[in-house]
């Protein structure tokens, strides 16, 4: 089966896949800078950056913005 003519059923799955990969990963990205504790005003620019550059914004999250998590340094 064939929409419009040249979409065809393997062209819609890896649409849907693509799809899912662009929703999917700054969704993650969100959920873990909100569950994460960052020094000052860290949290709402990575948060307004994962926003509006969706999955740009996550990758970059994900190659600088965990670093600038503050860890919790108790000694044992």
């Amino acid at each position: 089966m064939t929409i419009l003519g040249f979409i065809g059923g393997l062209e819609i799955v890896i649409l849907l896949i693509l799809l899912l990969f662009i929703l999917l990963i700054p969704l993650i990205a969100l959920i873990d800078i909100l569950k994460s504790d960052f020094e000052g005003n860290n949290k709402l620019i990575w948060v307004i950056i994962v926003v509006f550059l969706s999955i740009i914004g996550a990758l970059l999250y994900f190659f600088i913005g965990r670093e600038q998590k503050v860890t919790d340094t108790k000694p044992s």
